[in-house]
């Protein structure tokens, strides 16, 4: 494997190497998230100030800040330690004054001479109608003006770090950057019309307008796509190698599957047929397959979900079914069911509550063949689980389940085809980021029969006669969530919510109809507290968000989110999703405190005006941003210090057609441009793909 280039050596250098950042400063500087030299490249400045040159601040609506050329007049010493250090200065229109606190009078004199001519910048405020400027930025001769920039990068900083020290310390980084060879496709740099890379971070912070620190600006969008371009590459070698690892053939015969179609009831949509002809496609050529099945809450991915591992059993194979949760592990057991009995093929199901003698047998099965279709929670991972051919793995909520289970489940088959699922649906560019490395189907059409859901806004003042409303649901046999609001992210407060909710709704209900549920159960409890509301022996469940994902009870068709503005309009439309799966209507009532912000507001009417998850989730992006919309942090997101995922969706998804390009002509980067990738992967700390590379 070949190590980081040597030209790139000094940009991955300690910070103490820098021109005026000594080792005290250096130690501030992580908190920035600069832990190099090649960090403050991409620490771009967020906005800037205008220090154009003016002959007067007489024309200028004050406060503002204003460059100027004075003369110095008289100096007015302070009359107390610390007061107010005034030198009377003129421009070519009026006077002024400029002041500073605790200052040193001989040093004053000696650098700001009465009569002599220099050029001050600084903020200009009104006081008893004359102008000052309190500690001016910059007091120079008028010989040194080009000192001041006319158009000043201004950075983020943190405590101890001026924006000097900042200033000083990214220009010495900018003298690091070596000569590089050039990775975009030429085609795509001279449609874009994109600087040079040593061009582009030049320019990027030494912006001359506003426009120049926009997005759009064509530095900046090219260091931009350089980013998403290393993220893209590195995702594409990842998938380059899964590829590479044999997969095996299973080819579907459609015996088992035309059975299970010709009992159902319904047609499967367009979408379906579509996902389940891709899976079948991939599952049957010699390459792994490594696909996403994202769908919305409702479309049927279970029946699809269910048709591939049919394609595993014809090819006369294995095939397991996890979720994250015993719950939901139990519930793609009851819904894949009775499939199975359509098909004829034997359905099981293994969690951590198999002991003994019963788990044996399960396992002796499992290990003959018998058993062709497993359905499990993260029990199946345990080394004595053990196939007798796996063919396929399908792991159900994603976001529970990391890239590395990913691949263990894999190792459980020789060479398994993976498909994950997921309920969630995610923004076109944050697929593209989270999940790079897959092929992706998508489920985007309800199957018929599904009852739209009402979506109601009401007011808390209003609560009395939404449990009324309840009152007279229950009569009739029907079932109701009520969904607690989520309290400064505290689990104690949330849970003190949660039980308030249960005793007053309880008190107004009557004893033994509501059940609650919270995140602070043992889980045991909560599995029977979850079982009382699906047996209909409860009428009303109040929970907190951990029925967000899963809980299956075709007869619940009120869902009362109380204090809704508070959640993010994912999260309302997976909670909607709970209700809506029998035949009664079914209604969603956002229970909201006025007076509603405006993106509360805005939130809220977004959920009444539709269901598609997909324009919810694009909403949520673009109201929210990318961090808050998955929650960076637990779901293993790239962060990008100059990719804007909200704004430069279409970016990421050129990046990506020009990564697997790339590598489809260069497995190996081996090429003159394959190389200067290896580059940009070094120059990005992407070292996950170099290892990739030398592995592949």
């Amino acid at each position: 494997m070949r190590g980081r280039p040597t030209s790139l050596f000094p940009l991955f250098a300690g910070l103490e190497t820098l021109a005026g950042v000594g080792p005290k400063t250096a130690k501030l500087f992580p908190q920035l998230g600069v832990e190099a030299p090649r960090d403050l490249l991409f620490t771009l400045p967020h906005t800037g100030i205008d220090r154009q040159l003016r002959t007067s601040i007489q024309d200028v609506t004050l406060p503002a800040t204003v460059t100027v050329s004075v003369t110095i007049g008289a100096h007015r010493p302070a009359r107390n330690k610390g007061g107010a250090y005034r030198i009377q200065v003129e421009d070519e229109g009026t006077s002024f004054q400029l002041v500073y606190f605790h200052a040193r009078g001989d040093y004053l004199e000696r650098t700001l001479p009465t009569g002599s001519r220099r050029i001050v910048s600084g903020r200009v405020e009104l006081f008893d109608g004359i102008g000052q400027m309190v500690h001016p930025d910059h007091a120079v001769p008028e010989e040194d003006a080009n000192d001041i920039p006319s158009f000043e990068p201004v950075y983020p900083l943190t405590a101890g770090v001026t924006q000097k020290t900042m200033f000083k310390a990214t220009r010495a980084a900018l003298n690091l950057v070596p000569p590089l060879t050039e990775w975009i496709d030429p085609n795509q740099k001279a449609q874009s019309n994109w600087p040079d890379f040593g061009q582009a971070i030049q320019d990027a912070h030494a912006p001359q307008s506003v426009a120049d620190l926009a997005a759009t600006s064509p530095a900046r969008e090219r260091l931009a796509y350089d980013e998403l371009m290393a993220h893209q590459l590195t995702l594409a070698l990842a998938r380059l190698r899964e590829r590479r690892s044999q997969g095996r053939s299973s080819k579907a015969t459609g015996r088992l599957q035309s059975k299970v179609l010709g009992a159902l009831p319904y047609r499967p949509t367009g979408a379906q047929t579509r996902a389940i002809a891709e899976i079948s496609a991939n599952m049957a050529d010699e390459n792994r397959m490594n696909r996403l099945l994202q769908g919305d809450v409702g479309a049927g991915k279970t029946l699809v979900a269910f048709m591939a591992l049919l394609v595993a059993v014809e090819a006369g194979g294995q095939g397991v079914m996890m979720a994250p949760t015993e719950i939901l592990a139990r519930q793609h057991l009851a819904g894949l069911q009775p499939l199975a009995e359509d098909a004829g093929v034997v359905l099981e199901l293994l969690t951590g509550r198999d002991k003994g003698r019963e788990r044996i047998a399960k396992l002796d099965a499992l290990a003959r063949g018998d058993i062709q279709i497993l359905v499990g929670t993260h029990a199946v991972f345990q080394p004595d689980v053990v196939f007798a051919d796996l063919r396929l793995a399908i792991v159900d909520e994603q976001h529970r389940f990391g890239v590395r289970q990913r691949l263990e489940l894999g190792k459980k088959g020789r060479h398994a085809d993976v498909l994950v699922m997921t309920a969630t649906p995610i923004p076109r560019s944050l697929a593209l980021a989270q999940y790079g490395d897959m092929d992706v189907s998508v489920l985007d059409e309800k199957p018929p029969g599904r009852k739209p859901i009402r979506t109601a806004m009401v007011s808390t003042e209003r609560i009395d006669e939404v449990v009324e409303r309840l009152r007279a649901v229950m009569a009739t046999g029907q079932q109701c969530y009520w969904v607690c609001p989520l309290v400064e992210e505290s689990e104690i407060l949330d849970l003190t919510a949660a039980e308030e909710r249960f005793k007053r709704l309880r008190a107004m209900l009557g004893e033994g109809v509501v059940g609650l549920v919270h995140g602070q159960m043992p889980p045991a409890d909560k599995d029977a507290a979850l079982a009382r509301f699906q047996s209909g022996e409860t009428k009303v469940l109040v929970a907190t968000t951990v029925i967000e994902v899963g809980v299956d009870v075709p007869n619940a068709t009120i869902m009362v989110i109380e204090r809704a503005e508070t959640f993010g309009l994912a999260q309302l439309h997976q909670l909607r999703g709970r209700v809506g799966r029998g035949d009664a209507a079914s209604t969603c009532v956002l229970l909201y405190q006025s007076p509603l912000s405006e993106t509360g507001q805005k939130r809220l009417e977004v959920m009444r005006e539709t269901e598609d998850g997909f324009v919810i989730a694009e909403t949520d992006l673009a109201m929210r941003g990318a961090g808050d919309v998955i929650g960076v942090a637990q779901s293993g997101m790239p962060r990008f210090r100059v990719a804007d995922l909200e704004q430069q969706a279409d970016l990421m998804a050129v990046a990506q057609s020009d990564a697997r390009a790339l590598l489809m002509d260069d497995p190996a980067l081996e090429k003159p441009r394959g190389q200067a990738a290896r580059t940009l992967l070094w120059l990005m700390r992407q070292d996950e793909a170099i290892r990739l590379i030398s592995v592949g």
